[in-house]
């Protein structure tokens, strides 16, 4: 919970002033009984303000977790957490990203080639995600309280359109390829000319400039300075657009579109495979086994299954490891619009950006249990630093 306090200096410009409710630090009571929380710092030679260490943080959890609310309990173990979990989590998604994309590139995984397109490009947006929103947004937010390293970078803003428009990429190639398997499975007569090379292509390209023209109201909407906050935004808004219900409404549209929208069409392609799955099922069961009873093995459902795994594996995970953000950035769009029917602990927050970070380091994981030549492309890789020294060796 925020309080934003507005106090004018000798030059007549606003200065806010964060007071954070669940930071590490010492507790006062107000008047009316009620716990409040202020934030205690250090403050180095040059006067400015450092974030407390991985080993005090530990130290304050130990000695004060008994009497602090569940929710600031929680709230304290995940920023903790935060300290291992992002930088292991870069170290892993990056490689990962990188070998997927090479591998899916050589098309030697027994997969159609326009489906070679879609996950080659959702490999690439989660690795621009990876970089623009995990390395160069959460990492310094978690290490570096004060970002002052930031403060004479002024590209706060084009930092923000890049960010939003790969995460725009990351779901709407996820919804691209969703869409391409429903019409492959549940559409005969549009498979060939839909699920094809050049349509991939242009639906690709066509997603991604629709992403970056979307999102370039970010540079407008906000300032060029970075801003230390655990709110959705990172960068210092312009005071004229803050409160405007144009902005505000424009804003609101951008969390509906993404992933709200594409959670429903997703959610809505997904039932009807199923459904058509299982009408047609059914009724080849029955069709082979009144052409051949002595075998009950059909090829084509055979295929059929493996690619309804990936499907449901890539899109099932896509929406479990979304929804906790999806929801708290709706939640605070309204909030700050003055619709608040609920109320939504910090914690939601930090635990809807860790679950969306680790969204983009599964789809390999996926890949390794559905496809064994994928596994095995990926043992090569591996394998292959270490050939040479076991070549030494047996010599």
């Amino acid at each position: 919970m925020y309080w934003n306090l507005a106090m004018m200096d000798w030059n007549n410009t606003t200065l806010d002033l964060n007071l954070r409710t669940n930071d590490w630090n010492i507790t006062t009571t107000d008047w009316n009984g009620l716990t409040m929380v202020q934030n205690e710092r250090t403050v180095d030679g040059n006067g400015k303000t450092l974030g407390r260490g991985f080993i005090e943080m530990l130290d304050s959890l130990s000695a004060t977790f008994a009497w602090k609310p569940l929710k600031i309990r929680v709230q304290m173990v995940l920023q903790i957490m935060q300290f291992i979990y992002y930088p292991i989590l870069a170290i892993i998604a990056v490689p990962t990203n990188v070998v997927t994309i090479v591998i899916l590139s050589q098309e030697k995984c027994g997969l159609s080639r326009c489906v070679y397109h879609y996950l080659v490009a959702m490999a690439i947006a989660d690795l621009m995600v990876i970089i623009f929103d995990l390395i160069l947004r959460h990492i310094p937010f978690v290490y570096l309280e004060e970002h002052h390293f930031l403060e004479g970078i002024p590209v706060c803003n084009i930092h923000a359109v890049l960010l939003y428009a790969a995460t725009d990429c990351s779901v709407w190639f996820t919804v691209t390829f969703t869409f391409d398997r429903f019409v492959a499975i549940c559409c005969p007569n549009l498979r060939s000319k839909y699920c094809n090379v050049k349509t991939a292509a242009v639906v690709l390209a066509t997603v991604t400039a629709l992403s970056c023209l979307k999102n370039i109201f970010w540079y407008f909407l906000f300032t060029d300075q970075y801003y230390n906050s655990s709110r959705p935004w990172f960068c210092r808004v312009k005071r004229k657009v803050r409160f405007s219900p144009v902005w505000g409404a424009i804003e609101f549209c951008h969390y509906i579109l993404t992933p709200v929208v594409a959670f429903i069409l997703i959610l809505l392609l997904n039932v009807l495979t199923v459904r058509h799955i299982a009408v047609t099922s059914r009724s080849r069961r029955r069709l082979h086994q009144q052409r051949n009873r002595k075998s009950t093995k059909d090829p084509e459902m055979k295929s059929r299954k493996n690619s309804i795994i990936l499907l449901f594996l890539i899109s099932g995970n896509f929406i479990l490891l979304w929804s906790v953000s999806m929801v708290y950035s709706i939640y605070w769009r309204m909030k700050f619009l003055g619709y608040e029917s609920v109320s939504l602990p910090l914690f939601v927050m930090d635990l809807g950006y860790m679950l969306q970070m680790l969204s983009c380091c599964t789809n390999t994981v996926i890949y390794v249990i559905t496809h064994p030549k994928f596994r095995e492309h990926l043992k090569n890789i591996v394998h292959y630093p270490f050939t040479p020294i076991v070549k030494c060796i047996k010599q």
